[in-house]
């Protein structure tokens, strides 16, 4: 029977896993120094795909990376797996995993691995070579995972629980991987992606395998928003094990944010941040560490996926930065950012 297959038919008779306990929760997070890290795509990707497929993987640059990452004090990287580099090739994209988790071992860092996402390219998905990046345009070759041709309708589902269970219970006991995002962003729907039935439905596939790491979902938008998905909200209030928000305003909503998140007694990552100027190390950081909330800004090096951009108007080179810390030669793009972060994480050269 096939990878592909094989934990999709396996009808075992293990009972499936709990919601983890507030307490069990709280002496997770204890276990811990102050979690400080960032989105992390290698500078040489284009997307998620690109990051994962044989040709394109690139130990040495992650290395190389995630050495910088090291260097300044952060401990966590948060990635975005795909469902398509799994279904072409299982075997060989938990041997990339894996490798990926050895060269952050290496420099220790942890990481918190993400599953699906509502943002980027939706359907067809082309599994082989990726386009280039177009320039200035931020993130315009990012991919949709599964996407809404997959998560709207239910009978194409059963691939993405062979994919969810192998790769959970592949790395279930791996002190590598710090935490599971099941899905990014769930209530971004302006791609279509209607999702709260595959989010019960994956959460359900998780308990089933019941790993040794936590489980979320990130909140996106505040309670009172135009754009809040109350229903999603309130399943991830319910059944996350630790909580986490994307915040990319001002420092008044991030405080808003931390105190929404934190009402439930458990721990609080924000596992998206740094949107400069709004949004930046010395504004919002602080308050993160104040907090004792998970602090996992978006961007490492600057590279193929544009993420410094606004938009093309900012061509060649924003003045903000909009995500990112170094450029592809090591150089920072705000020399006083990395003695801030450096402070905050208690890094010393």
């Amino acid at each position: 029977m096939s990878t592909a297959n094989a934990y999709a038919d396996d009808k075992t008779d293990k009972k499936p896993g709990e919601r983890w306990s507030v307490e069990r929760a709280n002496q997770w997070y204890a276990k811990y120094p102050w979690i400080c890290g960032c989105n992390y795509v290698a500078s040489t990707a284009v997307n998620q795909l690109e990051m994962w497929q044989a040709d394109t993987f690139d130990p040495k640059t992650i290395d190389h990376e995630l050495g910088m990452a090291e260097a300044i004090g952060l401990n966590t990287v948060r990635i975005f797996l795909h469902d398509q580099a799994w279904v072409q090739d299982p075997d060989g994209f938990k041997k990339r995993l894996s490798a990926f988790l050895d060269i952050c071992e290496k420099h220790h860092i942890r990481a918190l691995i993400t599953f699906f996402t509502n943002g980027g390219r939706g359907t067809p998905i082309k599994i082989g070579k990726q386009p280039e990046p177009i320039p200035g345009v931020h993130n315009a070759r990012w991919l949709q995972s599964p996407g809404a041709e997959v998560v709207n309708h239910p009978e194409k589902w059963a691939y993405l629980e062979g994919y969810v269970k192998d790769i959970l219970s592949t790395y279930a006991e791996d002190e590598r991987v710090l935490c599971w995002c099941l899905y990014n962003e769930p209530e971004s729907t302006r791609n279509g992606n209607h999702c709260l039935p595959l989010l019960r439905t994956i959460w359900q596939w998780g308990r089933e395998v019941d790993p040794s790491q936590p489980f979320t979902a990130p909140i996106f938008y505040l309670p009172m928003s135009p754009r809040t998905d109350f229903p999603i909200c309130c399943f991830i209030g319910e059944n996350c094990d630790v909580m986490s928000f994307h915040c990319y305003l001002e420092p008044e909503i991030v405080e808003k944010m931390i105190e929404m998140t934190a009402s439930f007694g458990r721990p609080v990552l924000c596992t998206e941040y740094i949107a400069r100027p709004t949004s930046n190390f010395f504004n919002v950081t602080p308050i993160l560490k104040e907090a004792n909330v998970g602090a996992v800004h978006f961007g490492l090096v600057n590279g193929k996926c544009n993420f410094h951009f606004y938009g093309p108007e900012d061509l060649p080179e924003p003045k903000h930065w909009k995500h990112d810390l170094f450029r592809a030669d090591g150089s920072p793009f705000d020399p006083n950012e990395i003695e801030q972060i450096r402070k905050l994480t208690g890094k010393q050269e």
